[in-house]
């Protein structure tokens, strides 16, 4: 059986349903990060009071927020963008960092990976380092560890939250309480003044375990996200053995860093120069 072509044409647009229609107003606002209420009127020819209604319903589901008109799948000090944005967002950066931070694996070492889409480019890095045993609750992470051979794959269940692709909650906050790791990976969505915060409260209790069930944990962040604001505090930076970072980062901001007595490593620059 055939798959139906997705509708392009005006009067094949106005004919979608409401879940069809908000579908495709998601897949447009994740593509282009931002569309005003009245492009998205005017392309589906509908109203622009039904578009409100759509995108009310998108941000009810987290997938997208609405900002004087706007729905946008950029983040805010409240709200975290949809795991499939973040994907695409400074991938370039995301990838060299990852890269950079499986110099701090050594085979045989037990590894916990976040639900960042950052801490997700080590993976194809890792398999270069086996024998590892790898835990994380981020689902497109244990499908593609599940692929990688010698890798022992240990799933942090609890709540599976869409938005972020991953398992969330008491279940996945004790399952960490039972567990002992070498090493951490996580990211966040903020740094600023000597503090990581992130806009999700549920977030921070899962990442704070993580960082006190490891002997040792990394903060992986791209330059995006220095001296952006999130509304809760997770740890000061200085809880980290090393912040990697990519070589967007100000000379400024990295000196600012510094002073908080954390080691700071640039990915993509010689160790001289970080």
């Amino acid at each position: 059986m055939s798959t139906p072509s997705t509708p392009h044409s005006p009067a094949e647009l106005r004919r979608l349903s409401p879940e069809g229609r908000q579908s495709r107003i998601t897949d447009l606002v994740l593509s282009s990060g931002s569309v005003s209420a009245q492009e998205l009127a005017e392309s589906f020819g509908v109203s622009v009071m039904t578009i409100h209604r759509d995108l009310d319903e998108l941000q009810r589901q987290g997938v997208l927020r609405k900002a004087r008109g706007v729905a946008t799948a950029q983040p805010s000090g409240t709200f975290e963008s949809n795991v499939q944005f973040r994907a695409k967002a400074n991938i370039e950066a995301k990838r060299l960092i990852g890269q950079h931070a499986c110099r701090h694996v050594e085979p045989g070492m037990s590894v916990l990976l976040d639900d960042s889409t950052t801490a997700l480019q080590m993976i194809p890095h890792l398999a270069e380092l086996t024998p590892l045993t790898v835990a994380t609750n981020y689902l497109a992470a244990m499908r593609e560890l599940a692929a990688v051979r010698d890798v022992q794959v240990i799933a942090l269940g609890g709540h599976y939250n869409v938005h972020h692709d991953s398992y969330l909650g008491t279940i996945c906050v004790d399952t960490i309480r039972s567990l002992r790791f070498d090493a951490a990976f996580v990211s966040t969505s903020a740094v600023r003044e000597g503090y990581a915060f992130h806009q999700e409260d549920r977030i921070v209790a899962v990442k704070r375990e993580m960082v006190e069930a490891s002997e040792r944990c990394h903060l992986l962040i791209d330059h995006s996200k220095l001296n952006r604001n999130a509304i809760h505090r997770l740890l000061p930076v200085h809880r980290f053995e090393s912040i990697i970072v990519d070589a967007g980062i100000s000379d400024d901001t990295l000196a600012t860093l510094h002073e908080y007595d954390v080691r700071v490593e640039v990915a993509g620059r010689p160790a001289s120069a970080r």
